[in-house]
């Protein structure tokens, strides 16, 4: 059975859409095959992935979509056929965010460089903890050595939640790869590249942790 990855935040803005394509593109290179599954109805993730397959072939890369409660059998028949399952949440927490935290192996919140982002965490720390599901906080858009990215990173070490320790600076690469279909280790060797592939082995690490991971497709 595959490994799903929900990303939630509820704050608008944080970097979901861009931390999920982002990491498949990682999780493909690797040679894990990855489904990305569209709940958020402004569609983002869905605009990237039809960028993508009309400049290339996407061999090991799928999209879906479903609404909020049809994520408990897109992940379910997902899980069947590919190595890991990432779900894109809308911007909001409420109870149609349950299903994509329920379903999760491991869940994912992107918090900006703010104290506001931070704020917003709470909420999707407080379904999780109803699921009893692990999550993880990703520091994004960060601007090491500034007191600013300072107190975000102490104060997100202080919360009820994992927090991984590889970060995603501020960088353009981000936003000008996102609206092309690709992912930033696409666009040569760059910081922004190396930090991705940082956190797409983290991830994998805590996937392992849970429980065996293994692969299905190899690339040639």
């Amino acid at each position: 059975m595959g490994n799903v990855i929900t990303i939630a935040q509820q704050k608008g803005g944080s970097g979901k859409t861009t931390l999920a394509v982002n990491l498949a593109v990682a999780f493909s290179r690797m040679g894990h095959s990855v489904a990305l599954l569209d709940t958020d109805p402004q569609g983002s993730l869905g605009r990237w992935f039809l960028a993508r397959r009309a400049r290339m072939a996407v061999p090991g890369m799928d999209l879906s979509t479903a609404s909020a409660w049809g994520v408990t059998y897109e992940c379910e028949k997902l899980r069947k056929t590919t190595d890991i399952v990432i779900v894109d949440t809308p911007p909001k927490v409420d109870a149609d965010l349950r299903p994509a935290l329920r379903e999760a192996d491991l869940i994912l919140i992107p918090v900006a460089a703010s104290h506001v982002d931070l704020w917003a965490v709470e909420g999707v720390l407080d379904l999780a903890a109803r699921e009893r599901k692990r999550a993880t906080i990703v520091l994004n858009r960060t601007q090491a050595g500034t007191r600013l990215d300072g107190e975000v990173a102490r104060s997100a070490a202080a919360l009820d939640a994992g927090l991984a320790g590889a970060r995603l600076g501020h960088r353009v690469a981000f936003a000008a790869t996102l609206g092309t279909g690709l992912g930033v280790q696409e666009a040569g060797r760059s910081a922004a590249g190396s930090e991705v592939q940082a956190l797409a082995d983290e991830v994998l690490a805590l996937l392992q942790a849970e429980g065996p991971f293994t692969m299905r497709t190899q690339k040639a």
